[in-house]
């Protein structure tokens, strides 16, 4: 561990042998042992007898000689991203206490910026041409299916997002359910009309399509699901760092009965964890970790969600 709180990853366990275990592995409901370790760093790992089963423990250390202990875990917390693309802020519904710091532009790029900018119209790369191709796609999709006024409700939105994703062969999915868009609509929407505009929608579209990497790397069976454990990194890989307790809710709200997670659950899941995170950001001004909220405030940001 070198002093680190950090949650063990599964490569830990493959590469470093246990030290010292309990003789029989049986399902008990009480078990002691003792054991004469050299003077380092342990980490006692207890556990339930099947997988995917809940368990409370209470484990006790008697040590001849002192010692010190302490609970794993990790910090609750979202990775920013950095501030590059130019424009203005999108501020969502659940974000109205302050503005949407994560995409809030660099106006301040200055002259050197803007030759870049220049520079980079002049002599496209090829990254550029296909990004510019996929947003010609995208707007004749979105325009055809909203119409006139340029904004989707979330039955709209299902027939967008199905019609890019079963394009893509190499992912096993049956698309996106009605209510599954109706909250990606409610936490994306910015004016509360209960509709997105092409803005809207192409920034949520890049998250998935961020989310939607990580979920075939893992998915590595092509079953169109990952397991419980898999989404723990999933969630780590996306940039969220949360504790026990958030994974066994995740895992319980969003996982079958099989404890396996489909396309669907899991950018819902990540949908909502972006969406609360900027929201907290947001009523947390002077950055403490702690925000208070009335009542109005509360049920606005958790009934629309």
């Amino acid at each position: 561990m070198h002093g680190t709180k950090h949650h063990l990853q599964k490569d830990f366990f493959l590469y470093n042998a246990s030290k010292a275990r309990s003789k029989t592995y049986i399902n008990m409901r009480e078990i002691s042992e003792r054991f004469r370790l050299p003077p380092s760093e342990y980490v006692i790992i207890p556990s339930t007898y099947e997988p995917h089963q809940e368990g409370e423990f209470i484990l006790r250390v008697f040590s001849e000689k002192r010692s010190l202990s302490e609970e794993v875990e990790n910090m609750i917390e979202a990775e920013r991203p950095s501030k590059k693309k130019k424009g203005k802020p999108i501020i969502f519904v659940s974000d109205r206490a302050n503005s949407n710091k994560e995409l809030t532009a660099d106006e301040d790029a200055g002259k050197d910026g803007e030759k870049t900018h220049a520079d980079e119209k002049k002599h496209p790369s090829a990254k550029a041409r296909e990004r510019t191709e996929e947003e010609e796609q995208f707007r004749n999709i979105f325009r055809q299916i909203a119409g006139d006024d340029m904004e989707i409700n979330a039955e709209e939105l299902r027939n967008v997002l199905n019609n890019v994703v079963k394009k893509h062969k190499d992912l096993k999915t049956e698309g996106f359910e009605l209510e599954s868009c109706r909250s990606m609509i409610a936490l994306m929407d910015t004016d509360g009309s209960g509709k997105i505009n092409f803005d809207e929608f192409r920034h949520l579209w890049d998250k998935i399509k961020s989310w939607q990497k990580i979920f075939k790397r893992y998915d590595t069976d092509h079953s169109g699901t990952i397991n419980s454990y898999e989404m723990r990194n999933a969630v780590n890989d996306a940039g969220f760092r949360l504790n026990n307790q958030l994974y066994d809710i995740i895992t319980m709200r969003y996982a079958d009965k099989n404890m396996n997670i489909d396309f669907d659950s899991f950018i819902c899941c990540f949908v909502r964890l972006d969406a609360m995170f900027r929201a907290f950001h947001a009523f947390d001004k002077d950055g403490d970790g702690i925000i208070k909220l009335n009542v109005l405030e509360w049920l606005q940001l958790t009934m629309y969600a």
